[in-house]
């Protein structure tokens, strides 16, 4: 194949620029349309979540506080994980909070958040009976929606880092579970900035799941592990 042929062959994959200023303009508009659908998302979490943020200092008293899952190392908490933990044991010893629902993946016999986050609560003072397990919350979605249908929660003090509490907020306000979120701080390493990017593309998939209402993976029986708490706490 000579130069020339090797040139015209080559040349059918290269982007075509506008011509026309007009045409030009057009493409920008396109450009920064797509932008502003591709923001919608996050501008929704953030509008719900908006007036809905606190600390462990100002968190309003609630029964319940719900911690999200974040991974594990060697079958213990992450340190994402370990503060979220950690910001539950303040709400508890500081009277905020009357139960802790730690929710989780246990999809797989060798890995169970769940059960790895109640050994580390219990290790800093909660009593085994005050900590209830929800072994299928396998996304924010799916653990919001299964604090209402499956344990009864209404009303929750919501945990997790800062990045994503405001999606886990939105959600669980369209769950049906009026909360208030603590972002617990964290340095902001590889993974801090890996999470705030992710949550420019998890918030689509939030506002599909408000709007929906999808099944969570797994549904399941009632539980009464929080309401038994309370109603033992109420006696």
């Amino acid at each position: 194949m000579g130069e020339s042929e090797g040139k015209r062959g080559g040349a059918w994959w290269r982007p075509r620029l506008p011509r026309s200023v007009r045409a030009r303009r057009r493409a920008v508009r396109l450009v920064m349309a797509g932008c502003v659908l591709a923001l919608l998302p996050s501008a929704w979490t953030h509008a719900v979540a908006a007036d809905r943020l606190r600390t462990t200092a100002d968190a309003p008293a609630a029964e319940v506080a719900v911690v999200f899952g974040a991974g594990l190392w060697n079958g213990r908490p992450t340190p994402y994980l370990a503060d979220r933990l950690d910001a539950a044991v303040e709400l508890y010893r500081a009277g905020r909070v009357k139960v802790v629902l730690v929710t989780g993946d246990n999809s797989r016999v060798e890995y169970d958040e769940p059960d790895a986050m109640r050994t580390y609560l219990r290790e800093r003072g909660v009593p085994q009976d005050r900590i209830v397990s929800d072994h299928a919350g396998f996304d924010t979605w799916d653990s919001c929606v299964r604090a209402r249908e499956i344990f009864g929660v209404d009303r929750a003090i919501l945990i997790s880092q800062g990045f994503h509490i405001r999606r886990a907020v939105a959600l669980c306000q369209a769950a049906g579970v009026e909360s208030f979120g603590v972002g617990v701080a964290d340095v902001h390493d590889a993974t801090w900035y890996y999470g705030g990017v992710r949550e420019v593309f998890a918030a689509g998939k939030a506002a599909l799941d408000a709007a929906f209402e999808p099944s969570p993976r797994f549904l399941g029986p009632k539980e009464e592990g929080v309401s038994r708490v309370l109603a033992a706490l109420a006696h």
